[in-house]
């Protein structure tokens, strides 16, 4: 083996090291980031600067300071250690494993069905991806997607497309009156909303999706809705509903017995005729050409399969 090759053998293992010093500019910071002790940092330092021929670091209070030497070979270790990171995801692509990680984002009332079926479709083919899960309003779904810490957003209704956001309605969904189990409107066939333009109502917080929804369709039947309470999921805004503090409107629920018989609690739902109630459930995705391949891959087979998949699913419940 050659010196240069001698040095080289060296100076790989402290490159990590090196890229993540740059970044924190202390010792301290760089082990706990890399989940490694402290001398071990302070090691591949000394075994760096013995190679480079040149101190690496100077000591500046608590922190550290780079010398001209670290400044110049910093920047081409973090390229060299991006160039293998590319080279090791085509390795593993190559191999038939298919490795990777989604960010999706997604509205509470998603993460019941709709996603889980959606996910379980996709990992059918590629059992190596990791998902990570944020669910929030409508609002944050698609701010996490605009600063980049989401690749999808699951929401209803989906943004109208433009240069930089993509979006595709997925599938439709009919919009129900949620009314206390003793409400004269219990046992209806199906109502005008604007016969309950005097009650109160209980609906998400601004942001959602759902609140947008149902002031667009009160304004519709002829009427503002009057608010006597907001929340951040479903669940509550039901659970409010059962207790006899207001009417909701809301997408049909799944898994729930609608007539909970506990503590005098129970809500059913009935159809609303008119006006035509409904919310789109669509994906959202940002138009990158740097964006992850497996997102990538994952969007392409949702907007293939989704609608199949999900229609299937809407019709069984």
């Amino acid at each position: 083996m050659d010196n240069d090759n001698r040095d080289l053998a060296k100076l790989l293992p402290a490159l990590p090291i090196l890229v993540e010093l740059g970044a924190s500019r202390h010792v301290t910071a760089t082990a706990e980031a890399l989940g490694i002790p402290q001398s071990t940092v302070s090691r591949a330092l000394a075994r760096a600067a013995e190679v480079v021929g040149t101190p690496l670091v100077l000591r500046k209070g608590r922190g550290v300071e780079l010398t001209p030497a670290a400044l110049a070979l910093i920047p081409r270790a973090a390229e060299a250690m991006d160039q293998v990171r590319a080279g090791l995801a085509l390795a593993r692509q190559e191999s038939g494993k298919q490795f990777g990680r989604i960010q999706v984002a997604f509205q509470h009332t998603f993460g019941e069905v709709a996603l889980p079926i959606l996910i379980r479709a996709f990992m059918q083919e590629h059992p190596g991806v990791t998902f990570d899960l944020q669910q929030g309003s409508r609002a944050f779904c698609l701010d996490l997607l605009t600063t980049g810490s989401a690749d999808l957003a699951l929401v209803a209704p989906p943004p109208v497309p433009s240069r930089t956001i993509g979006a595709e309605v997925l599938y439709s969904e009919p919009l129900k009156l949620v009314v206390p189990a003793g409400h004269p409107l219990a046992s209806s066939g199906g109502i005008k909303l604007d016969a309950v333009r005097d009650e109160p109502f209980v609906m998400l917080e601004p942001g959602y999706g759902m609140h947008s929804i149902v002031q667009s369709l009160c304004k519709r039947a002829g009427f503002r809705p009057r608010v006597a309470f907001q929340g951040q999921d479903l669940h509550t805004v039901r659970g409010l509903v059962s207790a006899g503090l207001g009417i909701a409107v809301a997408p049909p629920e799944r898994f729930e017995t609608q007539m909970l018989n506990t503590g005098g609690l129970g809500w059913c739902e009935v159809d609303i005729i008119w006006p035509t109630a409904h919310r789109d459930v669509g994906l959202v995705w940002r138009n990158r050409s740097d964006g992850s391949a497996q997102a990538t891959r994952f969007r392409d087979m949702v907007l293939a399969e989704g609608k199949d998949l999900l229609g299937a699913a809407n019709g069984a419940g």
